[in-house]
């Protein structure tokens, strides 16, 4: 039995669906209720309340652990829990600089020290963080954003969930850390025209100062400083483009999807 956290969110719908249509008995974890294929065992859980997990976890051999939001106060115990039912966990991490705060890093360390069996996915940008674009493409054909030239490999979340549903159900992977992208870097600007052409509808890039970014984004995360570390992350891959890997492609046999696919498979959905 593998639990997925996590489970109503990009990667880990598509994870549970992947398993399930694999015939590999599968447990949701949600906070609420929600429609899952058939088969899939749906359990009530949250990894703020760690005292609510040991049900969700009975029988469980292995875990997908994709931890909500931006913070983890109760890893400690989360982990802790885990290690009394299951004997491995593929934790959703994410591809960091070694001097990071991200509290990806203290739930790795945790992870590494449990004695439990790991692996770590790390992916750099996710597409589905341009999400709001495509409404601001669709309302108005402009996007108005900081660092337009900044290029990004931004993975598509359905490759996120191939890998680790691929790592979750064959061996050879623990104690290893894979970093994740999509096949190319793509600058922001050019996002936009690909949103664009996958509406069929024009679009731009408007480029706004870091002040405005920083000032919008702080009063939706809440945290200055992880606010400050992405600005700063974005400035960079203007001079230097995000990693490229093909850990999709090697781990999965085929190719990561591009940004352009992912356009085309989410301006239906939103």
């Amino acid at each position: 039995m593998i639990l997925v956290t996590g489970a109503t969110g990009n990667v880990g719908r598509h994870a549970v669906e992947l398993l399930a249509s694999a015939g590999v008995p599968v447990r949701a974890l949600t906070r609420r209720p929600a429609e899952f294929p058939a088969g899939v065992e749906v359990v009530h859980g949250d990894l703020t309340d760690p005292a609510s997990l040991d049900d969700a976890l009975d029988g469980v051999d292995s875990v997908l652990l994709i931890w909500p939001g931006f913070a983890a106060s109760t890893a400690a115990e989360v982990v802790s829990a885990v290690k009394r039912h299951a004997r491995r966990v593929v934790y959703l991490s994410a591809n960091l600089p070694p001097d990071s705060t991200m509290f990806h890093v203290d739930v790795e360390r945790l992870v590494r020290e449990s004695g439990l069996a790991w692996t770590f996915l790390r992916p750099g940008g996710f597409a589905t963080n341009t999400l709001s674009w495509i409404d601001d493409v669709r309302n108005s054909g402009v996007v108005r954003w900081v660092y337009g030239d900044a290029a990004r490999s931004l993975i598509h979340e359905a490759d996120i969930a191939a890998v680790a549903a691929h790592v979750l159900t064959s061996a050879g992977h623990d104690g290893q850390a894979y970093v994740l992208s999509g096949p190319e870097a793509v600058t922001q600007a050019e996002q936009v025209r690909l949103i664009g052409e996958a509406l069929g509808v024009p679009a731009r890039w408007e480029e706004v100062e870091p002040d405005v970014v920083i000032g919008e984004l702080a009063s939706h995360w809440g945290d200055p400083d992880l606010v400050r570390g992405a600005v700063a992350a974005w400035a960079s891959f203007v001079h230097e483009p995000e990693q490229v890997t093909d850990t999709v492609e090697r781990l999965t046999g085929r190719p990561a999807r591009s940004y352009a696919e992912w356009a085309r498979d989410r301006v239906t959905k939103v």
